[in-house]
């Protein structure tokens, strides 16, 4: 009895020992928008499988079924590494790389659209930034934080902490990155720009050159407040929004820009709105526009690539705070009580890419 038992035992070791490996992986790659890749996989034979994408420091991951997909958030070439497993031990691996580029993030820069001139008849270039070099002008002041305490939300309810890191200069234009990351107590994380106490206007005519972002909950916007606002709150310093675009697939988001003002009309917050679409199939991310007002002692006029599309008359006691100086804002929003806040549609990161932006007086 016990030489029976020392034969069964070494026999089972043995057909313990001959595990059979997969055979024929097959690994597929579909790339897919703002970063997606969803990637394909069969085998013969496989108990199950792993997956790493290549990230720094990623070790492959069990995965459901015969599919999987990642989202990157930077660019770069990347190494897929798929695993038909046997036993956990015991397994064949297949890898194929891919290629992320930023314009596969969303992040690429377009290579056409509007440009305005340098000059105008009866006007003479007083302040310019063409954004040459590799970090922001001494006219430029970067807004940190999330507007707490006095301002929680930037008095929008909006969702992102603004950090100085945001905002770049690169190969001629600033580029502005909203990202979805946690920081400050917020989930996002952008950019805000000003020139107060560095550059201030009154009258003239403002070109902006950008290229904007999209999705649902992204709000960009290029705008000015009242140099008195130090003095006089807002809105009596008065606000002018030479852009603003709240994003989202639906018609009248991504293809549409908004021309505000808002001001106080004694005592009570006033404002006035137009706004201008691109036409069919069009949206402000695929190209650069120039965006640009005209603002006189009498009326400010907004124009898309010099197609003026709405006046408002500034004239009378009632709106004096539009003839006082201004300065510039740019910034990129996340969420708001204007545009809502993004879903599970909206791809993160998102980017506004600025060329110029020139202001000229009347002569």
């Amino acid at each position: 009895m016990p030489l029976l038992l020392a034969f069964c035992g070494c026999e089972q070791e043995e057909v313990d020992s001959r595990v059979v490996l997969p055979e024929n992986l097959v690994v597929s790659l579909n790339k897919q928008e703002n970063g997606q890749v969803q990637i394909a996989f069969t085998a013969e034979k496989a108990n199950f499988f792993r997956v790493s994408f290549g990230t720094e420091g990623e070790m492959p991951e069990l995965v459901s079924g015969n599919q999987a997909s990642f989202r990157y958030t930077e660019p770069g070439v990347f190494t897929i590494r798929v695993q038909a497993h046997a036993t956990e031990i015991d397994f064949i691996s297949e890898e194929t790389s891919v290629t992320i580029s930023e314009a596969d993030l969303g992040l690429g820069i377009p290579d056409s659209g509007f440009s305005s001139p340098e000059s105008y008849e009866g006007y003479s270039l007083s302040w310019q930034d063409e954004f040459e070099g590799t970090t922001l002008s001494d006219d430029w002041v970067a807004e940190i934080g999330d507007g707490c305490p006095n301002l929680c939300g930037w008095g929008n309810n909006e969702l992102q902490f603004y950090r100085r890191e945001n905002a770049g200069v690169n190969d001629g234009y600033l580029l502005i990155t909203a990202k979805e990351e946690s920081m400050g107590g917020r989930n996002y994380t952008s950019a805000r720009l000003k020139t107060q106490g560095r550059q201030q206007f009154r009258f003239g005519r403002i070109d902006i050159r950008a290229a904007l972002p999209k999705g649902q909950g992204i709000w960009p916007a290029f705008w000015m407040l009242g140099e008195s606002i130090t003095r006089t709150p807002w809105p009596a310093c008065g606000e002018i929004d030479i852009m603003e675009m709240i994003g989202g697939a639906a018609d009248g988001r991504d293809n549409t820009v908004h021309g505000t003002l808002h001001w106080d009309t004694q005592g009570t917050y006033t404002t006035a709105s137009g706004k201008t679409s691109l036409g069919e199939n069009a949206i402000f991310n695929d190209r650069f526009h120039v965006f640009s007002i005209i603002w006189t002692d009498e009326t400010i006029t907004w124009l898309l690539d010099n197609e003026a599309y709405h006046e408002i008359p500034i004239t009378g006691d009632a709106m004096d705070e539009f003839r006082e100086p201004f300065f510039l804002l740019i910034n990129l929003a996340v969420g708001g009580n204007w545009p809502g806040n993004p879903d599970a549609s909206t791809n993160f990161p998102q980017q506004l890419v600025v060329d110029y932006v020139r202001v000229f007086e009347k002569e």
